[in-house]
């Protein structure tokens, strides 16, 4: 099944690449792999703010994190022209705004790591870190980056 047939399936529709809100772009292509800048979390168009552990539970954090996946594959789309090049998602790296005593991240970072490996299957599959950090950019409760090998 194509990746796109795999994201109608799942009601999926990808959006534009973000303007980028400070001195970076969106995405770099080197060889064979695509890095993507940073995506925070987003609701309603706007930053997703709360912190894990204070303001939000970690299933809140989950949904954050899928509708992160969800904007980095609009932004891999723009990058590469076609999902369906990806070989595979090599990694992603997702911080939590959470507390000090937050140790659920990992859990928060699934949100995005099981939405990809649905719409990838094997191919998504991917190394990952997942951080806790005392803040993300404009109070975003999470933020992740990711890096894709295309054939």
């Amino acid at each position: 099944m194509s990746i796109y047939a795999k994201l109608t399936e799942l009601a999926i529709t990808l959006p534009p690449v973000a303007i980028p809100v400070a001195a970076y772009v969106p995405f770099v292509q080197t060889g064979n792999l695509v890095f993507l800048s940073g995506h925070i979390a987003k609701k309603d168009g706007k930053p997703w703010v709360g912190q894990l552990g204070k303001t939000m539970t970690t299933v809140e954090g989950q949904a954050a994190a899928r509708a992160i996946a969800i904007d980095l594959m609009g932004t891999l789309h723009a990058a590469v022209g076609d999902l369906n090049r990806v070989k595979r998602i090599v990694k992603l790296m997702s911080l939590v705004n959470s507390t000090g005593d937050f140790t659920e991240q990992h859990l928060v970072t699934n949100g995005a790591s099981e939405l990809i490996g649905e719409v990838f299957g094997t191919k998504g599959l991917h190394a990952r870190s997942a951080f806790g950090v005392a803040q993300n950019p404009m109070g975003a409760c999470v933020e992740i980056d990711l890096i894709a090998e295309l054939e």
